[in-house]
């Protein structure tokens, strides 16, 4: 087949199936005019070139090596200046992805293998060439084709591309400007070139047919970089404005690429990629190289940007992170180095845009709106505007730099200008990490606007922004913010998002559209514009165009929305109304709303007109499909309830005998239903139609059962092809003649088994569905059963319950490529010839139909090509012109694109579309009224609200009428009681006769205490709630008060006072007080009483237990044990006295030794006096202030935050507990004007009955009650009873009842009101009215005969009535006038408690400020101090370690010292011994010895060279050991000059004439000085060591020491500074005039910083110190006279004593000579004692013969016990021989008689001889057995016979078994059978 463009004979070729394509002419211009056919999984794939095409230069050839892959390439060193590692990239969170050149270029060549490489191409070349700079490839070699199946026939250019509509606003970055004129941006698998001067497009395909991902332009402008989408897809840089590609870019990424940057030189371009590699990776683009890649992310990165200012770093950023790359050139090669950017606090934020900064910083936005300011990987600062407002209203979208200043663009419609460097420069200031700035300028471009991206271009030397508008616009801004700055202009509007619903004109080239941005707009797809738009409050969900038979004129639409609302409304064109004087219509077109009805309660899904334009039919989410009648006013028919939300909605075609409505819901139903007609519906009380007949279809899956039958035939067909094979084999081989040996069938593998039936739990949804003849129809499903289409039919079995059927298509047509890829939308041309599929992918199918009719044949040819993005841009409406020339498409992605079907580009030209006419009069109508709001009533919600009303009303008025009745009955019976009353008593009927049955009171009284009841538990919840309500907030505000308010007010004045309010203190101050001590003494003294009770327990247990023994062992001692215990008792009675003398030795040495050690020095001073001398040099004659540079803090005033905070709860305490006080005090006259009221009442009301006996005019005016006012008892605030409540209740009712009335309808209200509106008295009892009044009348004309009587009584008073009442009334007066002074006293005495403690309050309230002052400047204090506390406990703390390591050091070296003393002391006495040995030789010598010098020189003998080791060792040691180094060395002299003599001489022999034990004694003497020498050595060499720690730690000491003085001079230094700094603090000193005493030359200055403020405690002090100072000087010198007179005297005192002491030691001395001979320790002679040792040692011998002799006693006892068992024994083996010699007897018995029967046996015994033979063998058992004993009794008699000491080894080897005692023989001679064992009965066996 011919596929370049097609001629007039192809097109005729078409004429049978496409009637208007007949009048064809050349193929659609543009880019799809030539080319190959390429596949649609993959298009244009196979055409992609390996080499180039096409090259630019004259005379050029291209060379060999520039061919479009990477294996040629040559290797290029980058510019990139060598960087080494910073600290930063050494971070955790770097990760370093090496990028291995050799190894990229493998897998490079890898895949370009795959494209057909020569091997000459393959293998690696040394030297490579670059691509050539004029190197361009061949756009019509690499853009995408449709997809045509081969020989089909069908044109490839059968749809091309007329126009695009849409624009994908969603896209993050859309928007691209290469020059003022040229605008482009991604329209599903193209790039649309918008020339912005004559609105013209110019297209783009995607080389891969996959979509496109990304688009960015080079810095020049001069290239721009278009990244694809799908697999393996390609990066290509186009050139500009040639559009030529120049690059291709392979290998970046595995499914496509999300974002792209050029570098500021535009050498390199960086490309991130979407899931699942998400890789970074950065190109050589010019050679086509990769330079590095890595990982950017796991999660979605939304952007890559190089520095502009530093090109070796690049960020990303994405779903909630951002990332810092470094490209680092190290020794392992170039590398790239990421950093992840921590949030720390800041919460976790996606960024979606960011800008690097020239100093390496970068500024981000954030979700909420703010700024954050990112420095070496984490945030600095958070920037916001004042008032912690954010920087935008919603997401930053993107950031600028543009001449210096920081531009963000906002989704709230904001573009805002900032400070730069106040931005580079921002710091946190506070622990919220905020920082307040405000932008320099702003720009709001209008309202419901949210910018995404903005692109700057220059125009005309003026700069120039385009914004990207995500809510459908693409604004021009004017950002230079000066007066002539123009207003933001709206370029182009589009929907928003995806387009939900499209409909064309039945009579034009219009073209309508919807989407959920809420508007509809209508376009001409002739001239390429659109027409109009408009807006609701809804966003659209549904569209359809009326019929011609519906609206003749073309111009009416109906449109379903989102809140369920249907609008009609319709397009007219405006010139057609008549034009009013100065107006013009200059619009295209207008829309007007006609009608607006709500037949849904949730979203419109679709509709659909009858086809004869009679019934309209919407269908919802709501499940209803709702019937109109189409008229001039569309008017509700009624309802029908289906199984699903509705799909979509189809009438059967003018072919079919009846109109049917084939309805198909999402969840896999479908129905058909006849049109219903209006004159049958009955609408009076509802819409919803019930007896409409209805057919269902339920989808049941059969793709399962088809899968497994295509496995099942595809299985048989390889067995037959398997078995056609083999005889053809067979065949060959016997024409070839070979003959063919029969071969045993092989085995068969085993088969996979069958996959099983799968149906999915959910129904697949259902996307589309058409008729296909009455009652038949075709599906396309969505999920599990895509990949098919479904024949259908309408089954006439009915089925109550819809749910429960399975209905199964009986035809299914395969769908290529349409498993995950299902049909969404289906339409076809008029004719029907052609069917328009548009796919989930954004694919578009175009099926020929040459009979109409859908089979498996005609669906296997079609034409395919991606149209829309293939991720999101599934198509949701697809339909041709009327005239089928055109083809409209819109999808998912918000794009509408428009085809030309088969026809040329200049016969369009001649077409025009045309606007339909307005309707006459349609100028003159009112707006109609639509339905803004979404909650409003539906058309059914709206018949049933008026059915309840009228239902209401009729309930109403019956009860109106009750109402009537019931009052006339009241006023009935009222004049009955009326009637009664007036009647005589004994005639009157009594209110119990009234009732006629009690029992009806009681019924109606049990019934009302049911409803309380159950209203009680109705409104248990309710009332349990508010309980607990009001406990918290009685919790929160009440039990935390400890006071509240209350003011006493006085009675005759105003004068008040009130209580502090106060809180009751925390927990904390009752923990650290009084209460835990408290608690803690107490419960130590619970733990000692509980142990002291528990050791007397175990004492008590003890000493029982003791003496429970004693008691045992006393019964069994004997004498010796007597014995033994008093020996214990006299040895410890001569210890204890022992130690007693020695303890009171060793006390008096020790009293003797402290005595001496407290005896002071020579040079001793007291360190109290070397104190106060040093205090009083330190403050002598100076009062030093705090403010001083020299005051030094001392130790006890420091002040630490622990001391601060108990300073603070001490001094909040005291100022609580004089409050309480105070409160104590006012509530007692509180309580006391209480008392005085009740008395002032109980006067009055006395003082009342004593004026009723007055006159008048004596009364005095009775003194006024004092009240209580409502402050001065605030707790009765919180009671309340039942009416209270009642009446609040009341007022809230009324107040719902006046809202009701307000808002309610009158039917409701009136309905509400008459239920809960309080009947009035009259209406509820006018008995009780009348019965109340009654009483009245009768007591008051009681009172009237009363008077009239006490008139007619009334006579003269005698002489005597009239003194007693002159008397009485003398008396009346007196006592009036006492108690009204008495009431006066007690107001009086009232007022002055109150005026007195009053006062007494305020001076407490002055007491109370100033210490509320100081708490302030104590608590500002505790501040500056837990500043500092860090600090200060770091400095504290190293001062105390390093005094502990001093101590430490200290008694370290007081034990060195004592060490070296100790064996120093040790080498003294050695040397006295080596001297004293030595003197002891000289004296065995004797005089004149002529031996003398030979026993010297074996003296000393090998003592040489140790003396020499000695000597030198002694040479480093102190002065204190010169004379024993002076003696030692004498020796070694005197051993040298010995020595020194040449003669040799025999050690070990005595010579002749030598005394033997003399040259013994000198040996033994030799050894003893070698063992003295050795020991002195090893102590001399423990004490240089000794001396050389001692020195080392000295010199540590020392170290320590001055550490410590630096470390206190830094402690001082600080306590100086905080000083300082709570100096700074003011203190506020309340003041008096005459308390200043600061005076400037007579008057008080104005300024008084120079002031010091003393209390005159203090001051006073300092005067009286000067005089006690004074005479403490004279104090001190009459104590130096007397201690210098003290001193004398105890010096003369000391020399008399030592005189006395030396006359009785001589006296003493003499005493003993004079006794003992000799002088003698009287210690030792007291200390010494019996030698303790002997006398215990004797004592145990004595304790182990006792026990030895008890042991004895014991062996004896049991040896009497083994004799007595022996003799029984032998008793009981005596009867047993004797049993044994009866039992042999026997045997020889028997044996006699068995040998004698032996011979006599008789014939009759021979026949059956069983019977012998059991008889034989019970005997021969029997006689083996009593054999077996017969042994045993042998062997036992034996053994007891035998008198040797064997007998116990003997009994050890019985053991038993069975109940028997087994024994084995000793030896064959002990027994007559020694080969057998024979049991012996025991008696233990006997006794079982």
């Amino acid at each position: 087949m011919d596929l370049t463009s097609p001629s007039g004979e192809a097109i005729q070729s078409y004429k049978s199936w496409l009637e208007p394509a007949a009048r064809g002419g050349r193929g659609g211009s543009g880019c799809l005019e030539t080319g190959n056919a390429a596949k649609e999984a993959a298009p244009g794939k196979k055409d992609m070139p390996s080499f180039p095409r096409e090259q630019e230069g004259a005379g050029e050839k291209p060379a060999e090596g520039a061919q479009a892959d990477h294996s040629g390439v040559q290797e290029s060193k980058t510019s990139l200046p060598k960087e080494s590692p910073t600290a930063e990239e050494q971070e955790e969170e770097v990760e370093q992805v090496e990028s291995d050149t050799e190894s990229v270029e493998g897998d490079l060549e890898e895949q370009d293998n795959s494209e057909g490489l020569s091997e000459a191409q393959k293998r690696p070349e040394k030297v490579e060439k670059k691509i050539s700079e004029t190197f361009f490839y061949n756009y019509e070699d690499i853009y995408s084709r449709p997809f045509v199946t081969e020989d089909s026939g069908i044109p490839i250019n059968l749809l091309t591309l007329k126009h695009s509509f849409g624009y994908d606003c969603t896209r993050g970055v859309n928007l691209l400007l290469m020059d003022s004129q040229t605008l482009m941006y991604i329209a599903g698998n193209q790039l649309v070139l918008l020339d912005l001067k004559t609105k013209t497009q110019s297209y783009l395909w995607s080389s891969g047919g996959g979509g496109i991902g990304f688009i960015t332009a080079h810095p020049t402008k001069q290239y721009f970089a278009v990244g694809e989408k799908g697999k393996k897809p390609n990066l290509i840089i186009y050139d500009y404005p040639s559009l030529r590609p120049y690059r291709i870019l392979r290998g970046g990424t595995e499914e496509a690429y999300v974002f792209g940057d050029f570098n500021n030189a535009g050498t390199l371009l960086a490309s991130v990629g979407s899931s699942p590699d998400y890789t970074l990776t950065i190109w050589d683009w010019k050679q086509e190289k990769i330079v590095l890649r890595a990982k950017a992310f796991s999660q979605d990165v939304y952007k890559v940007t190089f520095s502009a200012d530093n090109e070796e770093q690049l960020t990303t950023s994405g779903a909630g992170h951002i990332r810092f790359w470094k490209m680092a050139l190290t020794f392992t090669g170039l590398k790239l180095q990421g950093a992840l950017g921590r949030f720390g606090k800041t919460a976790v934020t996606d960024i979606i845009g960011y800008v690097e900064l020239p100093d390496g910083k970068v500024i981000s936005g954030t979700e909420w709106g703010n700024l954050l300011l990112w420095e070496g990987g984490l945030i600095k600062v958070e920037l916001c505007r004042a008032g912690h407002k954010p920087c935008h209203s919603g997401p930053v979208s993107q950031l600028v730099l543009d001449e210096g200043e920081l531009v963000t663009v906002g989704k709230d419609g904001f573009i805002r200008v900032w400070n730069f460097e106040t931005i580079d420069a921002a710091d946190s200031v506070d622990d919220t990490g905020l920082l307040e700035v405000e932008p320099m300028n702003e720009l709001h471009v209008g309202r419901n606007v949210s910018l995404s991206f903005m692109s700057k271009v220059h125009d005309c030397g003026q700069p120039v922004w385009y914004a990207q508008d995500t809510n459908g616009a693409i604004w021009k801004l004017d950002l230079t913010f000066s007066n002539m700055t123009r207003d933001p202009e709206c370029l182009y509007t589009f929907h928003s998002g995806r387009i939900e619903a499209m409909s064309v004109s039945p009579i034009t080239y219009l073209l309508a559209t919807t989407a959920l941005d809420c508007s509809v707009r209508i376009y001409d797809f002739i001239s390429n514009s659109q027409l109009s738009e408009t807006k609701f409050k809804q966003g659209g969900t549904a569209l359809t165009w009326a019929p011609r038979v519906v609206n003749p004129k073309g111009g009416l639409i109906a449109v379903g929305f989102e809140d369920g609302v249907v609008r009609i409304i319709e397009v007219y064109d405006p010139k057609g109304l008549p034009v009013l004087a100065g107006q013009t219509n200059t619009e295209n077109a207008e829309i007007n709303l006609k009608q607006a009805f709500k037949p849904h309660a949730t979203a419109v899904t679709a509709l659909a007109y009858e086809r004869n334009g009679d019934v309209l039919a919407t269908g919802s989410k709501d499940k209803t499909v709702f019937f109109f009648a189409v008229e001039d006013e569309y008017k509700p028919i009624g309802f029908i309830c289906v199984p699903g939300p509705v799909q979509a909605l189809q009438w059967s075609p003018p072919s079919h005998v009846k109109s049917t409505l084939l309805i198909l819901c999402e969840n896999g139903f479908a129905l058909q239903v006849p049109g219903p007609l209006p004159e049958e519906q009955d609408t009076v009380s509802t819409y919803q139609i019930k007896n409409l007949p209805t057919q269902y279809f339920h989808f049941y899956s059969i793709k399962s059962r088809i899968k497994l039958e295509e496995e099942i035939a595809l299985r048989e067909k390889k067995k037959q092809e398997k078995e056609k094979a083999k005889l053809e084999w067979i065949k060959q081989q016997q024409e070839m003649g070979k003959e063919i040996e029969e071969q045993q069938p092989e085995e068969e593998p085993e088969e996979e088994p069958l996959p099983p039936l799968y149906i999915p739990e959910e129904p697949s949804p259902i996307l589309c569905g058409f008729y296909s003849a009455p009652g038949k129809f075709w599906l396309s499903l969505g999920g599990y059963d895509s990949g098919f289409l479904y024949h259908c039919e309408f089954s006439n079995y009915h089925q109550d319950d819809p749910e429960n059927r399975k209905d199964e298509p009986f035809e299914v047509i395969p769908i290529e490529d349409t498993d995950d890829n299902p049909i969404h939308q289906i339409s076809f041309c008029t004719s029907r010839l052609l069917m328009f599929c548009g796919m989930q992918n954004g694919a578009l199918r175009v099926y020929p139909l040459q009979d109409k009719d859908l089979s498996v044949n005609t669906l296997k040819e079609y034409w395919s090509f991606n149209v829309h993005d293939n991720d999101y841009g599934q198509i949701q409406g697809i339909c041709s012109s009327y005239d089928d020339r055109f083809l409209i498409t819109c999808g998912g992605d918000g794009n509408i694109f428009t085809f030309n079907i088969l026809s040329p580009e200049d016969v369009h030209k001649e077409l025009k579309a045309k606007i339909p006419s307005p309707r006459s009069g349609l100028e003159k109508e009112k707006a109609t009224e639509d339905i803004e709001d979404p909650n409003a009533y539906n058309l059914e919600e709206v018949k049933q609200k008026k059915e309840y009303e009228r239902i209401m009303k009729e309930a109403e008025e019956k009860k109106n009428k009750k109402r009537e009745e019931l009052i006339a009955l009241r006023h009935e019976f009222l004049f009955l009681l009326q009637k009664n009353q007036e009647l005589p008593k004994h005639m009157q009927l009594h209110r119990e006769q009234y009732e006629m049955d009690h029992r009806i009171l009681e019924e109606l009284d049990r019934q009302t205490a049911q409803r309380i009841q159950l209203v009680q538990k109705e409104l248990a919840w309710e009332h349990e709630k508010h309980l607990i309500g009001l406990q918290k907030l009685r919790n929160q505000f009440r039990d935390s008060l400890e006071f509240d308010t209350v003011v006493v007010h006085a009675i005759q004045s105003n004068h008040q006072i009130s209580t502090y309010r106060l809180l009751a203190m925390s927990e904390k101050y009752y923990q650290d007080k009084e209460r835990p001590s408290w608690k803690r003494t107490v419960l130590k003294r619970a733990w000692k009483q509980a142990e002291k009770r528990e050791i007397v327990r175990e004492t008590n247990a003890r000493i029982f237990e003791g003496e429970a023994e004693k008691l045992k062992t006393s019964e069994v001692r004997k004498p010796t044990t007597h014995y033994i215990g008093s020996k214990h008792e006299q040895i410890r009675r001569i210890v204890e006295k022992s130690d007693k003398v020695k303890a009171k030795i060793v006390k008096r040495k020790a009293e003797w030794d402290e005595l001496y050690k407290s005896k002071p020095s020579d040079d001793y001073e007291n360190p109290k006096d070397v104190e106060d001398i040093r205090e009083a040099q330190e403050n002598m004659g100076c009062y030093k202030l705090k403010t001083a540079p020299n005051y030094r803090v001392p130790e006890h005033k420091r002040m630490n935050t622990e001391k601060k905070v108990m300073q603070l709860i001490s001094l909040e305490a005291l100022i609580h507990k004089r409050k309480v006080n105070m409160n104590k005090e006012i509530m007692s006259l509180r309580d006391l004007k209480i008392s005085i009221i009740d008395k002032i009442k109980c006067l009055v009301q006395e003082l009342k009955s004593i004026q009723t006996a007055l006159d008048l005019s004596e009364c005095l005016p009775l003194p006024p009650i004092p009240q209580l006012y409502p402050d001065e008892v605030p707790e009765k605030k919180f009671e309340y009873d039942s009416d209270i409540l009642l009446k609040f209740k009341e007022e809230q009712e009324a107040k719902a009842k006046l809202q009701e009335q307000l808002e309610g309808s009158p039917s409701s209200c009136a309905f509400r009101h008459g239920f809960l509106r309080a009947p009035s008295i009259k209406e509820i009892d006018p008995m009780a009215q009348a019965a109340g009044a009654r009483p009245k009348k009768i007591a008051s004309s009681v009172v009237t005969e009363q008077r009239k009587v006490f008139e007619i009584k009334k006579a003269e008073p005698t002489e005597m009535e009239l003194e007693i009442s002159k008397r009485e009334k003398i008396k009346n007066l007196y006592l009036q006038e006492t108690l009204i002074k008495k009431i006066n006293a007690l107001v009086i005495n009232f007022d002055a408690e109150l005026r007195f403690l009053r006062h007494k309050k305020l001076k407490l309230d002055v007491q109370m400020k100033s210490a509320d002052l100081r708490y302030i400047t104590w608590y500002e204090e505790l501040l500056i101090l837990k500043d500092l506390e860090k600090r200060e406990n770091l400095l504290q703390g190293r001062v105390d370690t390093l005094i502990s390591e001093q101590e430490a050091m200290r008694s370290k070296l007081n034990s060195y010292l004592a060490q070296m003393e100790d064996r120093k002391s040790e080498i003294v006495k050695l040397q006295e011994c080596e001297k004293a040995l030595y003197a002891n030789f000289q004296a065995s010598l004797g005089e004149n010895n002529e031996f003398a010098r030979f026993l010297t020189k074996v003296l000393k003998k090998k003592i040489k060279c140790m003396e020499k080791k000695e000597v030198g060792r002694e040479a480093d040691e102190e002065d204190e050991n010169e004379e024993e180094n002076d003696d030692e060395s004498s020796l070694g002299i005197d051993e040298e000059n010995s020595g020194s003599e040449d003669e040799v001489f025999d050690d070990s022999v005595c010579p002749k004439n030598c005394n033997e034990a003399l040259f013994r004694n000198t040996m033994q003497l030799r050894q003893k000085q070698l063992d003295i020498e050795k020991a002195l050595t090893e102590e001399k060499k423990v004490a240089a060591n000794l001396r050389k720690n001692y020195n080392a730690l000295a010199k540590k000491a020392k170290v320590v020491e001055t550490s410590l003085g630096t470390a206190e001079t830094e402690l001082e230094t600080f306590q100086w500074e905080k000083q300082q700094r709570l100096n700074e603090l003011y203190v506020v000193v309340p003041l008096k005039l005459h308390q200043v005493e600061y005076l400037v030359n007579g008057e008080m200055p104005s300024d008084f910083s120079q002031a010091l403020v003393f209390t005159n405690q203090s001051l006073e002090y300092l005067q009286k110190r000067m005089v006690d100072l004074h005479n403490e000087k004279i104090m001190q010198r009459e104590i130096y006279k007397k201690a210098q007179e003290q001193h004398k005297q105890l010096v003369q005192d000391k020399k008399e004593m030592d005189i006395n002491i030396r006359r009785l030691e001589e006296k003493c001395s003499h005493l003993m000579m004079k006794k003992f001979g000799r002088l003698v320790d009287f210690e030792a002679v007291q200390a010494h004692s019996v030698n303790v040792r002997m006398e215990e040692l004797e004592v145990q011998i004595m304790e182990k013969e006792y026990v030895h002799s008890q042991e004895l006693q014991e062996w004896e006892e049991r040896i009497l016990d083994l004799r007595q068992q022996l003799m029984k024994l032998t008793k009981e083996n005596t009867s047993k021989l004797q049993q044994l010699n009866r039992f042999c007897l026997e045997k020889q018995q028997l044996e006699t008689k068995l040998d004698s029967l032996k011979n006599d046996l008789g014939v009759e015994f021979q026949g059956t001889r069983t019977t012998d033979i059991k008889e034989k063998a019970r005997l021969e058992s029997r006689l083996k057995h009593m054999a077996r004993n017969t042994a045993l009794l042998r062997e036992e008699i034996n053994l007891l016979s035998r008198k040797d000491g064997c007998l116990r080894e003997e009994l050890t080897l019985l053991s038993r078994k069975d109940g028997c005692l087994f024994l084995q023989p000793l030896s064959p001679q002990d027994s007559e059978t020694p080969t057998e064992t024979f049991p012996v009965l025991t008696p233990e066996t006997s006794g079982c």
